[in-house]
């Protein structure tokens, strides 16, 4: 892969992500690892899977190795077909040597828990991998609860406002588990809702060379006025035509 800022070379991508993380006070580091087309659309039928071939699937395992947890929308898990999260052997190795767990934590964020237990992420635990973590607001369903504690760690959190999750209170919550660095995947929704309550310390973007039209969301969005916060460029790497950038919020001000 082609690091073109800043300083131009080749470069791998576990290097290249495998930067220093500080945790803020009282809530893990938060980066967003997305993928969108050169009109903004962040999926393609319905998938994100389309968007950045090779290189962003590298990209994809850099981001998660440095992962304390990976933090996902119930709906993404639906469409995307979501498993287990497993680290690679050498990387679940690599892991445990610096102090972290073997295997990221998933996190799935539910409004409704609308998920079903034969899902491959519930079905296909082996023990290796602690079971995931689903965090819901207090209006699931009591019936929805009993379905999910068999097969997932069940946590309550505080409703937004509207519908879902507090986002304060989500970040809240994975501080207290003591996991310094959370990968957010999706979907827009989720995205939206961090994004909006400035939680989000990190993007990692693919754009890909793609235009596809349509109605496809974008990479975040959530109801009310948009907010512009600055950002800088950490580094902006290139594979194939598709672009890799990483930016982080700026809050020196």
């Amino acid at each position: 892969m082609r690091q073109l800022l800043p300083h131009p070379g080749e470069i791998d991508p576990a290097e290249a992500y495998a930067a220093i993380r500080p945790r803020p006070a009282g809530r893990p580091w938060v980066a967003a690892l997305m993928a969108a087309s050169a009109d903004g659309a962040a999926t393609v039928g319905g998938r994100s899977g389309p968007l950045g071939g090779e290189g962003d699937r590298a990209v994809f395992r850099a981001v998660r190795a440095v992962a304390d947890a990976v933090v996902v929308g119930a709906g993404t898990v639906r469409d995307e077909d979501y498993g287990p999260v497993r680290s690679p052997e050498q990387t679940a190795a690599r892991r445990v040597a610096a102090g972290q767990e073997p295997h990221p934590r998933l996190v799935v964020v539910s409004g409704r828990l609308h998920l079903n237990p034969g899902q491959r992420l519930f079905a296909e635990t082996d023990g290796t991998t602690p079971p995931p973590l689903v965090v819901h607001p207090p209006s699931t369903p009591a019936e929805a609860r009993r379905r999910i504690e068999a097969v997932a760690e069940l946590v309550e959190l505080p409703a937004a406002v509207g519908r879902g999750v507090d986002p304060h209170a989500l970040v809240a919550e994975l501080g207290r588990r003591h996991l310094g660095v959370v990968v957010v995947e999706g979907g827009p929704s989720l995205n939206g809702v961090l994004v909006a309550a400035d939680v989000v310390d990190e993007l990692c973007l693919t754009l890909d060379p793609m235009v596809v039209g349509g109605s496809a969301p974008r990479i975040a969005h959530a109801p009310g006025e948009p907010e512009a916060r600055r950002w800088t460029t950490a580094h902006l790497m290139e594979q194939d035509g598709v672009l890799f950038w990483r930016l982080v919020r700026d809050r020196r001000a």
